[in-house]
């Protein structure tokens, strides 16, 4: 197997890359970052591990949008939706920072916590048919493997070897029912006869510790990349404000402000209309416009017969552009 690292700037969709996290978004991730760091004790133990990080990235990124706990035998499942009802869309393995016999190596994935993410993996996508899984994580809080589901799903779920073994595992048909079984006599000789390049994004955190804690504000552009690798907009493949098919929320409000136009939802579509009186402005395109139509009697010399409108506050918004 030819294992293939790559940093969080790489992994990025570069139109993402583009769009600049506010300075609020920053502190906050590097106060809770170093919160994180600074509270962990090598000598606790994993669950008090996992729950620190859960809290980290339930406070600096999901919640309250989306769902983040245990699920399972799964460490931590960030889902979809705001409630556990939703689909898991990231599956995550955490481990001790000191357990490095059960935890991945950049060079060598064939350890426990890669094993039982396949496993994992397996379960929401065989057993229960989840096809919204983006991304898979192993972790010992420091460091970070981070695999998209696309990988698993070409070199797992679609090797029919593997998930009938899985099946058989999982009804009792084979010699051992243990997950220890499935990880020595499954999963471990399977990764060791993987003859294709596996790809993850690689970092660790210890060598960000000089931009996360100096008060140099310029280099917290060296923080932006790692910020945006744990966002939901990457982990869970969010669409985002500034992709070139998307118009930022806050522009489309100004603009239709200065139009003098609102949006109202009617039912499922979405209607955009001018403002209600006693809520519109004299200084909008729209209302200053009706005014000079208005001011200058422009619907009485028209030189046609006027076919549009019922009342002459209608003709005035309807008057043709071209009269």
């Amino acid at each position: 197997m030819i294992t293939s690292p790559v940093t969080p700037r790489k992994s990025l969709n570069k139109v993402y890359l583009k769009v600049k996290p506010s300075r609020s978004e920053i502190e906050l991730f590097k106060n809770n970052l170093i919160g994180l760091l600074d509270g962990l004790d090598e000598k606790e133990s994993e669950e008090h591990n996992k729950n620190d990080l859960g809290d980290f990235l339930k406070n600096t990124f999901y919640s309250p949008k989306f769902y983040l706990n245990t699920k399972g035998r799964n460490d931590l499942v960030i889902h979809t939706g705001h409630d556990s009802k939703s689909m898991p869309g990231v599956l995550i393995e955490v481990k001790k920072p000191g357990n490095k016999s059960e935890m991945i190596q950049k060079d060598d994935l064939n350890a426990k916590a890669f094993q039982e993410l396949i496993l994992y993996y397996l379960r929401e996508r065989i057993t229960g048919g989840n096809l919204e899984i983006k991304h898979l994580i192993a972790t010992n809080v420091y460091e970070w493997y981070i695999f998209d589901a696309t990988v698993f799903e070409k070199t797992f779920a679609q090797n029919k070897g593997l998930v009938k073994q899985f099946t058989d595992f999982e009804e009792g048909r084979l010699a051992g029912t243990t997950t220890d079984f499935f990880y020595n006599s499954i999963a471990e000789p399977f990764i060791s006869g993987i003859a294709s390049e596996i790809s993850f994004t690689y970092f660790d955190f210890r060598l960000y510790e000089t931009p996360l804690r100096n008060e140099d504000k310029t280099d917290d552009t060296k923080l932006i990349a790692l910020f945006k690798v744990l966002s939901p907009e990457h982990l869970l493949k969010l669409p985002f404000l500034n992709d070139s098919n998307s118009l930022d929320k806050t522009f489309y409000s100004e603009l239709l402000h200065i139009i003098g136009l609102t949006e109202i939802k009617s039912g499922s579509k979405k209607i955009i209309e001018r403002k209600n009186e006693g809520q519109r402005d004299p200084g909008s395109l729209m209302e200053n416009t009706i005014l000079q139509l208005d001011t200058r009697d422009k619907i009485s010399r028209l030189n046609q017969p006027v076919f549009f409108g019922e009342t002459y506050a209608e003709r005035l918004l309807m008057f043709p552009s071209n009269w």
